[in-house]
């Protein structure tokens, strides 16, 4: 007869404790249910009330396509074009200030850290750092269309993020140092 009460007792608190536990486990299987979705209490009624996250995020402006490859290709790519030097006996000054832009562009990935393959494309690049180059560009153009000078602008920016540079052989890297310098004593 005692050990029947000690059980009905032990299954009395194991109730208690279960409607407890089991309150938790709702909640938490709730708030499983919908990925995007979460649970808060409602403060002044006191109930649970789902905040759809994704909802949120929709009103967020996202990554606009078409705006990407205007800057990119229309803004960026066709303002190098123009105004970079021409000529072969610039294609080595024009691939080294294009290195500056792709490492900022790709976030600091370098073309010589994987054996020539930067694992990266600079057109898939945050929209932000594409208007950052963009806006280093025009006021390049707009003050002195100076190749040094740009290398200089695009040099600085890599180093303000901690990006590096792309390493090179010898006769490329002096180039690289030359114009750094060159900008320098303007």
């Amino acid at each position: 007869m005692i050990e029947d009460e000690n059980k009905k007792i032990r299954k009395e608190e194991d109730l208690e404790i279960s409607k407890a536990d089991l309150e938790r486990l709702e909640i938490l299987q709730r708030s499983n249910e919908k990925i995007g979705r979460q649970l808060t209490i409602n403060s002044e009624t006191g109930s649970l009330e789902e905040i759809n996250e994704l909802r949120g995020l929709i009103s967020q402006e996202f990554e606009n396509p078409e705006e990407k490859y205007n800057t990119y290709y229309k803004g960026i790519e066709k303002l190098l074009r123009q105004f970079l030097p021409k000529g072969k006996e610039f294609k080595t000054v024009r691939r080294i200030i294009r290195d500056e832009k792709s490492v900022f562009l790709n976030n600091g990935k370098k073309k010589s850290d994987n054996n020539g393959i930067r694992g990266s494309d600079e057109r898939m690049t945050f929209q932000t750092n594409m208007n950052e180059i963009l806006d280093i560009i025009v006021k390049w153009i707009a003050e002195s269309q100076n190749s040094f000078e740009l290398y200089r602008l695009l040099y600085d920016l890599n180093e303000k993020f901690e990006y590096g540079h792309e390493q090179y052989d010898k006769s490329t890297l002096n180039v690289a140092n030359a114009m750094l310098k060159l900008s320098q004593n303007k």
